[in-house]
């Protein structure tokens, strides 16, 4: 009884732990709301360079977090939206753009997913044809060793 009482209590403390990692991190937010509005407008378009496919707004990494005080800390400065966004481009590149313009540099980032869906479509239909060429193939052998014998 008294180890059972023992195990639990170790399996508690060990679950609380584990929640207290996981506990969301302090955000910074603005008194401003009108500014907290922006910084998550502009938090949006942004890409989180770490989870990649998440924007800015609902990323929880701290990179993602010190970014969007960038970002905030610039528009408190003065900064208009497209002003912080050409800072963060120049920084960080076109790759934090959520958004990437038509450039001939992100040309592949535009066309990848239908460059992609082309090659799957012509590798499905070589199989295809191929496996419908084989079962004739076949046959031929087939009725070419008959008649040999």
């Amino acid at each position: 009884m008294r180890r059972a009482a023992v195990t639990a209590a170790a399996c508690l403390s060990m679950l609380a732990g584990a929640a207290a990692l996981h506990a969301a991190p302090a955000v910074d937010v603005s008194d401003d709301p009108a500014l907290e509005a922006r910084v998550q407008r502009l938090a949006a378009e942004l890409r989180c360079l770490v989870c990649q496919n998440q924007s800015l707004a609902d990323s929880h990494a701290d990179l993602a977090l010190d970014l969007k005080a960038q970002v905030r800390e610039q528009l408190r400065g003065g900064r208009s939206d497209g002003e912080v966004v050409q800072y963060m481009t120049d920084r960080y590149g076109d790759f934090i753009l959520y958004k990437p313009p038509l450039r001939p540099t992100t040309l592949l980032l535009w066309a990848g997913p239908a460059l992609m869906l082309l090659a799957a479509l012509a590798l499905g239909w070589r199989y295809l044809r191929r496996q419908h060429q084989a079962p004739d193939d076949e046959a031929a052998e087939d009725d070419a060793y008959s008649v040999n014998r």
